[in-house]
């Protein structure tokens, strides 16, 4: 059982990236803003950034006329003040559907392995242990392909961009259909991490291109992160009936169906967003295998560390060796360019890393929702078919989290956002750690909800700050922020479930300890109780002998039950408690820099 509780955190760990994901993708909003017109999105130069012109086609689209006209006449004026969308309102809500469609396309192809480990790895011929490798492999490359698609995005265009990436997303879809044992399903899942990277980008990039740019940063950033972040949730809720269909093969059959709907939502609604020319170099290339073994050996070593235990297999500490070296190789090159692909000197300053440490210290709390209770209702027995109404709940909360912060958030409000958020956080948290063994999802619809609205307010409030830090400096620091996110965001997810699973653990075993030192033989409460659980087998086992043997492991079971749920709720109320820091570090910071810029003026009168 011990095993089990460490695989739900591995296997819960990938789907904590969905929704930190592709940050660079607001870049466009930037280079939209600043551009003094407007050239052909389809097909931009990478180099120059200059048109070419477009290939005639037998049946030309509306949209597509309207792309090649503006393409040919500078960007018109700006849209009156209060307007929202950017387009007709039915264009634009299809490019919001096709948004949906995309993230959660993507949150199912990550989140079907994650939540099923246990129902997959009978028939591939694994143990649960093998089959959490699934979502070893699949994190190798999709924890840091996001860096190296911004520069092929700008060097080939969105168009290209897009078109290619849901076709391979399509074909690795079908290719899980040829998988019939472990080492097959590997393979086919580490490309499946490679074509996933840009499926958040198009979810991102379809719904900021149906907001002006004025509401990109706070309406359509809301909205996009909500749309990759219920990939998980959605995942628990459906997969029951679809594994009782066709088995894990329908999973993906499913997959499959909506990449082809994604395929077209792609070719009939082009994005018309701007990009930065960009050129991606050879020096490029070489930097960025260092952070791909960085990041690729973080991943494994969390995702594994607790399955294999941190000081029990040998070969984890030359993963983490792996890792560090790969950063150390990235920052001396990065160090020594003229124009290096990340501003190692700005990622060291001051700013940077308290925006660092705000979003990492966030990020390991947020493991409560994705690791915890899934990890809590597997130790009580319950199935995916038994929380799915918790799972729908939590999709509707996270909705409104969306709408809710696409309605409030404006770069000045980030600090009361962000308290609010981790107060939330708090609250949910504390009233999970007050979990008993007969706690069923019911219990907890409301402490999820105010989770649910956590993630909701602060993701999308975390990341408009984090841009304004570097676009402060200019748009090639985008790049640098990316490094920023994706490793408190994606690599923070993996760490805080191992942590928090490690804790668990920990945990069980010492209050497992505690327990039976307290249950000895000779106590007849302890005899008493063996002789209950013993009766339910009185009319299969007519062996009184073998009836107490059933009746002892039963309740061996019932004192590991016990003690997970003792360890899990130390968890939830020491997650409790980085959230409260957290909560009273950022009203102390802000009460900081309020009194500061109070103080300021008084003080430059003072020395003039």
């Amino acid at each position: 059982m011990r095993s089990a509780a460490a695989l739900q955190g591995a296997a819960n760990a990938p789907a904590e990236n969905d929704r930190e994901a592709e940050l660079h993708l607001v870049q466009d909003e930037q280079a939209s803003e600043t551009a003094s017109s407007s050239r052909p999105e389809d097909r931009p130069d990478g180099a120059t950034g200059s048109a070419e012109p477009a290939s005639p086609e037998p049946l030309t689209r509306p949209d597509e006329k309207e792309n090649k006209q503006t393409a040919a006449t500078p960007e018109p004026p700006a849209a009156p003040q209060g307007k929202i969308l950017a387009k007709p309102p039915l264009v634009a809500a299809g490019y919001m559907l096709a948004s949906l469609l995309l993230g959660i396309t993507y949150g199912l192809g990550m989140g079907f392995i994650s939540v099923n480990l246990n129902q997959i790895a009978g028939p591939l011929g694994g143990t649960t242990t093998e089959a959490a490798w699934l979502s070893a492999v699949f994190m190798i490359p999709n924890a840091s392909l996001t860096l190296l698609l911004i520069k092929i995005r700008g060097q080939y265009g969105l168009r290209k961009f897009a078109e290619v990436s849901i076709v391979v997303y399509l074909l690795v879809s079908l290719g899980h259909l040829w998988i019939d044992d472990l080492q097959s399903a590997m393979v086919v899942r580490f490309f499946a991490g490679v074509a996933a990277s840009p499926m958040t980008s198009l979810a991102f990039l379809y719904m900021l291109d149906a907001f002006q740019p004025a509401k990109k940063l706070n309406i359509g950033l809301s909205l996009a992160l909500t749309t990759i972040s219920i990939g998980s949730p959605i995942a628990r809720i459906i997969s029951p009936y679809l594994l009782d269909v066709g088995g894990w093969r329908d999973l993906y059959i499913f997959e499959m169906g909506l990449s082809m709907i994604g395929l077209m939502a792609v070719y009939y609604l082009p994005l018309t967003s701007s990009t930065f020319p960009m050129k991606l170099g050879r020096t490029d290339c070489i930097s960025y295998v260092g952070i791909f073994a960085g990041f690729g050996a973080l991943s494994v070593a969390s995702i594994m560390g607790r399955l294999y235990w941190w000081f029990e297999a040998p070969w984890l500490g030359w993963v983490f060796a792996l890792g560090i070296a790969g950063f150390i190789m990235t920052a001396v090159i990065e160090l020594n360019r003229k124009e290096p692909l990340l501003d190692i000197r700005w990622l060291l300053s001051r700013e940077v890393l308290h925006i660092a440490a705000v979003l990492m210290l966030f990020r390991l709390a947020l493991s409560e929702q994705s690791w915890g209770v899934p990890g809590f209702f597997q130790q009580m027995g319950l199935m995916n078919d038994q929380t799915q109404s918790l799972w729908i709940i939590v999709v509707a909360a996270t909705f409104l989290a969306g709408l809710a912060s696409a309605a409030v958030l404006k770069p000045e409000r980030i600090h009361i956002i962000h308290a609010v958020a981790a107060a939330l956080l708090a609250v949910g948290a504390f009233m999970d750690s007050r979990a008993t063994s007969l706690t069923r999802p019911d219990q907890m619809v409301i402490s999820q909800i105010l989770v649910s609205f956590a993630s909701g307010l602060f993701m999308p409030a975390a990341m408009v700050r984090g841009f304004s830090a570097a676009l402060k400096n200019g748009p090639n620091y985008i790049l640098s922020f990316i490094i920023v996110f994706l490793t408190t965001q994606k690599l923070g997810g993996m760490m805080g479930s191992a942590i928090f699973g490690t804790f668990v653990q920990m945990r069980e075993r010492l209050h497992s300890s505690a327990i039976v030192s307290h249950l000895t033989a000779t106590d007849p409460l302890v005899t008493q109780r063996i002789g209950q659980l013993a009766g339910a087998y009185a009319k299969t086992q007519p062996d009184a002998a073998l009836r107490k043997a059933e009746g002892a492991a039963l309740l061996a079971k019932t004192v590991t039950r016990e003690a997970y749920v003792l360890a899990y709720d130390e968890a939830f109320l020491l997650i409790a408690a980085i959230s409260v820091a957290g909560f009273a570090w950022i009203v102390g910071h802000s009460l900081y820099l309020a009194l500061r810029e109070r103080w300021a003026p008084s003080q430059a009168a003072a020395a003039a």
